[in-house]
């Protein structure tokens, strides 16, 4: 299939004015097929993919744009609903302001430009109705290494055009999501870990070691997995190397240098090396966002700690409300009646217009005396 027949424009779609360094198209993944040697792939930080999709009425499958570092301008053949979730930076509709976690209404010509990063390292866009590119293997996620999903398993470049999907009359603009926050975007993070599968393999001081120092995420880290240098992690033979069997997201394996790599959505489906621990799924979404520099260390949980986290974790999420990020009063209008409303917030102002929610700019006016 040629980018060109996935260029083609229909009535709602997205042209990439600038994709940035790496923009993809993510959804939460291609279950079901890592005995065929099939990558999972989907989004880093879940969390935010699957806040940007309720924000703006989605399902949870449905697809986003993941943004890495910024740097991202985009603009909307007709109107659409969206929002900007995960890593902090400074996001402008046609120039003026809007606010992360909040769902706007977007009209046909408007442009939508993300900044760079200022904390964490990934940024999620979601439209309502979802990006519409062919599904392969049950989903619409990019695996780059594979050529596969996405268009035609690349990231965005200039000039795509990328279809959006239908989506109901409960999609809306002007919600806000009031649940936990996704990620936690800090340099320093605390990551939960289960030891094992080969955990047998090291001696009970280089498990100490593993979970008493501070390790530093490096720049040759990307979307199949953090790197990270700090002490070395001696195995109890000198050797590293195992009969391969299969990895899964936060799988830790220690190669031959000794220094720790955890395993992420792009992962390989088996690996050679042995894994110390694998990291709860409550704080995968963390390691989505860690960029390098970041400081990482370990503390070690049960299976059934990790399990409970993670239920909690899913049970305030799905109780979670999604809350109006403007109140509105009726007015009436050439006698017509207009529901209008305004507010601020830390990084924008905006304002609801019959249900529609548009960042606005406001200059202050003092009248002369």
């Amino acid at each position: 299939m040629s980018d060109k027949s996935l260029s083609k424009a229909t009535d709602r779609t997205i042209r990439v004015i600038q994709p940035g360094p790496m923009t993809l198209i993510q959804d939460r993944g291609r279950t079901g097929f890592q005995q065929l040697g099939v990558s999972v792939s989907g989004a880093v930080d879940v969390d935010s993919l699957d806040i940007g999709n309720r924000l703006v009425g989605n399902s949870f499958d449905a697809a986003a744009l993941e943004v890495l570092l910024g740097g991202v301008e985009i603009e909307f053949s007709d109107d659409a609903i969206f929002a900007i979730t995960g890593a902090e930076l400074i996001a402008s509709l046609d120039g003026v302001p809007v606010s992360a976690g909040v769902s706007y209404t977007a009209h046909a010509g408007s442009r939508l430009s993300l900044g760079m990063v200022s904390s964490g390292l990934r940024a999620y866009a979601a439209v309502a109705g979802g990006v519409d590119v062919p599904e392969l293997l049950g989903s619409r996620s990019t695996h780059v290494a594979s050529e596969i999903g996405g268009i035609n398993g690349r990231a965005l470049a200039e000039g795509d055009v990328l279809n959006i999907g239908e989506f109901t009359s409960t999609s809306g603009g002007g919600r806000m999501f009031e649940g936990e926050e996704s990620s936690a975007l800090s340099s320093e993070l605390n990551i939960r870990v289960v030891l094992g599968p080969q955990d047998d393999e090291f001696s009970e001081s280089a498990i100490e070691t593993f979970l008493s120092s501070n390790f530093t995420v490096t720049d040759q880290s990307n979307r199949q997995g953090l790197r990270l240098d700090g002490p070395q992690i001696e195995s109890k033979s000198g050797r590293y190397d195992i009969v391969s069997d299969a990895v899964v997201n936060g799988s830790i394996q220690i190669p031959g240098d000794g220094k720790p790599i955890i395993l992420l959505a792009d992962r390989q489906t088996t690996g050679g090396y042995a894994k110390i621990a694998t990291v709860a799924s409550i704080d995968l979404p963390k390691l989505g966002q860690a960029a390098p520099g970041s400081s990482v260390t370990f503390v070690a949980i049960s299976v059934a700690e990790a399990q409970q986290l993670l239920s909690e974790h899913s049970e305030r999420f799905n109780a979670a409300v999604l809350g109006k990020s403007v109140d509105s009063i009726s007015v009436q209008v050439n006698g017509e009646e207009v529901s209008v409303g305004v507010a601020e917030n830390a990084t924008s102002q905006i304002a609801e217009i019959n249900g529609n929610t548009y960042p606005i700019s406001v200059d202050e006016y003092t009248p002369v005396d």
